[in-house]
């Protein structure tokens, strides 16, 4: 049996990859192999602004939505097409993903008229969003946020901090995640408001992570006031709006996430065979499990969407997000072991400019960001397995 698309889709598959050779920025094609997205220091850089706006423009940014929203009314399995050929070439469409995998798709399921008007501006990348939701004491325990949002009249202010916020440094809008009622359930009394970043009151501090980059920031909250009409749903209605916020940005990261996993296993032969050790029984065998986990994990997504696509739940998403990122990091430490010394070099030839260091550093924090692994064990485990709380 041999399994393959429908002439429709391959003709999607076919009209995607001419545009991509005609317009993609080199900067975007060397994107994934690059030791920094934009070597000026910059995280948002021009170029990779005009990608996400040409994508929108051509109807490739998110395809599933209508021409007026960056797309063309794609098919489930023709975004799955997409998702692949931009993964399978490590092209990203954006690299600012809160505009448009959290902000748009939750300002069209709850957002008032004039906050769906900001929708395209989000989707093309014209305004840069933070969503502002960790806090010092409720990184992964979201409900436990205690930011205060006290209604005064036609307004709310607000006092608190965030943490961990990305682009809050360049965003101009923030989707901020507030206490409005804290005299009931933890989860019950969470609302969301669009705060924009200029408002008198806001103080934005930079954080430096491991591998020097500036990429997310803590954001302070002194008496900002906030119109009632930014209030997003309904109020004390977060949590809902949380969840949905939360289930948009993993919807197609397992896409990418696997092929970068494959896309590293591949990598990882030829270190071991530039270092020597590609003889070694060790070695082939820890290599030939990367490339199994990798297949096992690309075939349990495919799973997983063939059920969501006949809209059905699709439980195996609510491992991959757990499994792909441990999986990054197994991969990217196995490459600095066999690299040995040279894995801590920068410019190396033999590191690949310090790649791997790079990749092995970053991939902890993919174990943390969008829910911690220990979080997606007790979820899978709950809603899932169906497993009683311990």
């Amino acid at each position: 049996m041999r399994l393959a698309w429908n002439a429709e889709d391959e003709a999607f598959r076919q009209e995607l990859v001419e545009f991509v050779d005609a317009h993609c920025p080199p900067e975007a094609l060397a994107w994934g192999s690059a030791p920094e997205a934009d070597g000026d220091g910059h995280i948002l850089p021009a170029w990779a602004r005009a990608w996400q706006a040409a994508l929108f423009d051509h109807g490739w940014m998110i395809p599933a939505y209508p021409p007026e929203l960056g797309g063309r009314n794609a098919t489930p399995v023709q975004t799955l097409i997409y998702l692949e050929e931009l993964a399978r070439r490590d092209i990203p469409r954006s690299l600012h993903f809160p505009g448009y995998a959290i902000v748009a798709p939750s300002l069209l399921e709850y957002g008032n008229d004039e906050q769906k008007a900001l929708v395209p501006a989000a989707i093309r990348g014209d305004t840069v969003w933070c969503i502002g939701m960790s806090e010092p004491g409720a990184g992964s325990d979201l409900a436990g946020l205690s930011t205060r949002a006290v209604l005064d009249g036609d307004r709310f202010v607000v006092n608190g901090q965030k943490v961990w916020t990305s682009y809050a440094m360049i965003a101009q809008q923030c989707m901020c995640y507030v206490r409005t009622d804290p005299d009931v359930a933890k989860h019950k009394g969470i609302s969301v408001l669009v705060i924009p970043m200029d408002s008198p009151g806001i103080e934005v501090r930079p954080l430096r992570h491991i591998t020097g980059a500036e990429e997310f920031a803590e954001v302070f909250f002194t008496d900002v006031e906030v119109p009632v009409a930014n209030l997003v749903g309904e109020l004390h209605g977060g949590w809902r709006i949380t969840t949905g916020s939360l289930a948009h940005e993993r919807g197609g990261l397992w896409v990418q996430g696997v092929a970068r996993a494959r896309h590293a296993a591949e990598l990882l032969g030829v270190v071991a065979a530039d270092r020597g050790l590609a003889a070694d029984a060790g070695v082939r065998r820890a290599i030939a499990d990367a490339y199994q986990r990798a297949s096992s994990l690309r075939a349990l997504g495919y799973k997983g969407f063939a059920g969501f696509a006949q809209g059905q739940a699709a439980p195996e998403h609510s491992f991959m997000k757990l499994a792909h990122s441990e999986l990054q990091n197994d991969l990217y430490e196995l490459g600095m072991e066999l690299l040995g010394p040279f894995g801590a070099a920068v410019s190396d030839e033999r590191a690949d400019g310090g790649l791997w260091w790079r990749r092995f550093f970053t991939t902890f924090a993919s174990k943390i960001a969008g829910g911690t692994s220990e979080i997606q064990r007790n979820i899978i485990a709950q809603r899932v397995l169906g497993l009683p709380r311990g």
